[in-house]
């Protein structure tokens, strides 16, 4: 028999400690029945790399969850450095919600009909093969159909409440 389990820190603790960890910023974005949803998240990371794909962690309570799990298809917009104001924009800062937050941006589509950043650092198209619920977010297990990446641009980061650069030393 497994030992118990020592009990969990304590939430504020847990996220003194995260926020410590930057994070790439993304916009994920969906389409379903023409309408576009999108939020700015810093919770996605790869999962494998034969097949790619990726982990998108979403708060059940963002407005875009719903379509995402229902339109299973999704884009993950990696941003540059020159894309905070839209990053704040998908975030809701200055209280832009639904479809109205497109109105910034070039925005095109690839392989699934998700919405892409033109400019993004990196888009990864994927569809949903899985989706687990987990506390208040869920998990988006998501297979990358297509990918369109530059070779240029700042990575835009998340660390300490706040936003950062991420350069490469030489």
């Amino acid at each position: 028999m497994p030992a118990p389990l020592p009990p969990a820190v304590g939430a504020e603790d847990f996220r003194r400690g995260m926020r410590r960890l930057a994070s790439g910023v993304t916009i994920i974005a969906s389409a379903l029945g023409g309408e576009r949803s999108g939020l700015t998240a810093t919770a996605v990371t790869s999962l494998t790399a034969e097949p790619p794909q990726l982990l998108v962690c979403v708060n059940r309570s963002a407005a875009a969850h719903e379509q995402i799990r229902k339109g299973e298809a999704l884009c993950v917009n990696l941003l540059a450095l020159e894309h905070r104001a839209l990053a704040e924009r998908f975030a809701g800062i200055g209280g832009i919600h639904g479809p109205e937050r497109f109105e910034a941006g070039a925005w095109t589509t690839l392989a699934t009909g998700a919405p892409v950043l033109a400019d993004a650092l990196a888009a990864f198209d994927c569809v949903v093969v899985d989706a687990v619920d987990v506390a208040t977010h869920t998990i988006f297990i998501s297979r990358v159909v297509a990918v369109r990446a530059r070779e240029d641009g700042v990575p835009l980061a998340w660390e300490s409440g706040g936003f950062a650069s991420v350069r490469r030393e030489e």
